[in-house]
């Protein structure tokens, strides 16, 4: 079960939240870190950045709740709602000043893992449930298992090493081929355009 709000912040004048701007760094580019399965099974993955608010993930739990049998677990892998999100009523006027605090979400990253279904089990057992968990999602999702992430850790690397065509995204981006470098944004240089 998670909080709709988060605890308020210790060591402070007040226990009002802070609004924050919303920026867009917390949910693009690549997850670094909770992109692996930690008990090699299976697991719903985003494909794209995005917020996921406390309704997505109360629909998600109580879902899987009614699922659940006695030989398999499932677990969380994203943290509770913290960015709070700022709203202005309906036919208020432009101007003064911020609005106050309207939800809180989770920002998450492409190739985060956001949910982990494990136990005594196959794919096909859980491929239902965790298809109605993917298509819930504000952004896109898909399901995978540890041999899909395998499969694709191995292309990747087959790719890498095997490509003899140098005329890839990053070479023709750093090498500004046909002035294209005026076009693309400091992101695509960094990702490759892929994100």
């Amino acid at each position: 079960m998670m909080d709709k709000v988060p605890p308020p912040v210790l060591h402070t004048a007040s226990n009002l939240a802070v609004q924050q701007r919303s920026e867009a760094k917390y949910c693009r580019g690549p997850e670094p870190i909770h992109n692996k399965l930690n008990y090699g099974q299976y697991g719903v993955q985003a494909l794209d950045g995005g917020y996921l608010s406390h309704k997505h993930m109360d629909a998600w739990r109580l879902y899987i709740n009614s699922k659940l049998t006695n030989v398999m677990f499932a677990e969380w892998r994203i943290e509770p709602p913290w960015k709070p999100v700022t709203k202005k009523g309906t036919g208020k006027r432009m101007g003064k000043g911020k609005s106050s605090i309207s939800h809180y979400v989770t920002p998450v990253k492409a190739g985060r893992i956001l949910l982990e279904v494990g136990g005594e089990i196959e794919y096909k057992q859980v491929y239902k449930m965790l298809r109605h968990v993917a298509a819930q999602c504000p952004f896109d999702a898909r399901i995978i298992s540890a041999e899909i992430l395998q499969k694709e850790e191995e292309q990747k690397n087959w790719i890498a090493t095997n490509n003899l065509n140098p005329f890839s995204f990053r070479y023709c981006a750093r090498n500004n081929f046909l002035g294209i470098k005026k076009d693309l944004s400091p992101y695509d240089l960094k990702w490759s355009g892929k994100y």
